[in-house]
């Protein structure tokens, strides 16, 4: 079995790379779950898989420069955009497959941290819609 570390990931939301921001990037998918247990189930709990749903979760290093990271989140709060991660910045394919779907801009921190702090942004989109992967 293959082994990774992650080095170089790649981000892009509403088609714009911002891997150059972040240094952690989490898509995690789910199903909801939905009891279907009847008298006949024989003493047992019976689940079906219900709708699907994600969060996008990205911790980016902040920065307020012009044309920088926080000019292009700010326009985008409340809005739903694109996005695609891979888990490393090379060329998709099989060896690289990448996830795309469309996410929630829900959340937005231009100012956190504390003294002696390196300013980071942490926040969680959900996702709209189907999230896709494909190797090509």
């Amino acid at each position: 079995m293959a082994k990774m570390i992650i080095t170089a990931s790649y981000l892009s939301l509403n088609g714009t790379d911002l891997s150059a921001y972040a240094n952690s990037i989490e898509l995690s998918i789910e199903v909801d779950e939905k009891e279907v247990t009847t008298f006949a189930s024989g003493g047992w709990k019976e689940v079906l898989g219900g709708l699907k749903s994600g969060t996008l979760a990205i911790e980016f290093k902040q920065d307020v420069a012009a044309s920088a990271l926080d000019s292009i989140m700010w326009p985008l709060l409340g809005t739903v955009v694109t996005f695609e991660v891979r888990l490393t910045n090379a060329a998709v394919g099989t060896s690289n497959p990448k996830a795309t779907g469309s996410v929630l801009i829900k959340e937005w921190s231009p100012i956190a941290g504390g003294v002696g702090d390196v300013a980071e942004v942490k926040v969680s989109f959900p996702t709209s819609g189907a999230v896709t992967r494909a190797t090509s």
